[in-house]
């Protein structure tokens, strides 16, 4: 979503239902959780790091990203909301990333997968990037099993935003991954002890911690 107008669709849309659910997924799945270094795979314009950095105060996030575009509306919201020495931004194409030397307290992730041609690239990369013990969360679209389905839920979640994010949200439906798909990625990248589960009709998770 490098393009600015597509970025701009997607911000002037209202999320807060899946993005204040990513953050109470977190919080209900490591309850110790509380100070560290976070890492954000795919922060887009910021708005989940922003709900996740009001949660957990004693945070540093760091969020990578590809698209400009994104990172431009985020740095503006991450500004204007005060959160400038909490959160930082940084444009990122995986699989290369300054963060191989670096290992965070916790690493999370919102709707990059999706994105991905090889999924790998992902969960390589968290591997990289978590220490023994840290939590990883990772929370994607779910590919529905038709693209009746699919249509059904751009009506209903997004029957009124604009048609580039209803364009938008269609492809990256059907981009998505389903639970088995998900479970024997993470078995072909080591981490086979992350949990996979069903968050809702449209959302599923993958969490645990290092080992």
């Amino acid at each position: 979503m490098d393009n600015a107008e597509q970025a701009r669709a997607y911000a002037e849309t209202d999320f807060s239902e899946a993005h204040n659910a990513f953050v109470s997924h977190f919080i209900s799945r490591f309850p110790d959780f509380r100070e560290g270094n976070v890492l954000d795979l795919g922060c887009g314009t910021a708005d989940v790091i922003i709900r996740f950095a009001e949660a957990f105060p004693k945070t540093h996030i760091t969020g990578i990203d590809g698209a400009q575009a994104m990172l431009d509306l985020g740095l503006h919201d991450i500004e204007k909301r005060g959160y400038g020495g909490q959160i930082r931004l940084q444009k990122c194409l995986l699989p290369g990333h300054p963060f191989q030397s670096m290992c965070f307290d916790a690493v999370i992730s919102n709707s990059l997968l999706h994105h991905l041609n090889n999924p790998l690239i992902l969960w390589d990369t968290i591997k990289d990037c978590a220490r023994q013990g840290t939590p990883i969360f990772v929370m994607d679209l779910m590919r529905p099993y038709s693209v009746e389905k699919a249509e059904d839920l751009v009506n209903l979640y997004a029957g009124d935003a604009s048609p580039i994010l209803k364009k938008d949200f269609y492809n990256s439906l059907l981009a998505a991954y389903r639970t088995d798909e998900i479970i024997e990625q993470v078995k072909t990248a080591g981490l086979d002890y992350l949990t996979v589960e069903v968050a809702s009709d449209r959302h599923l998770l993958v969490w645990g911690t290092k080992r």
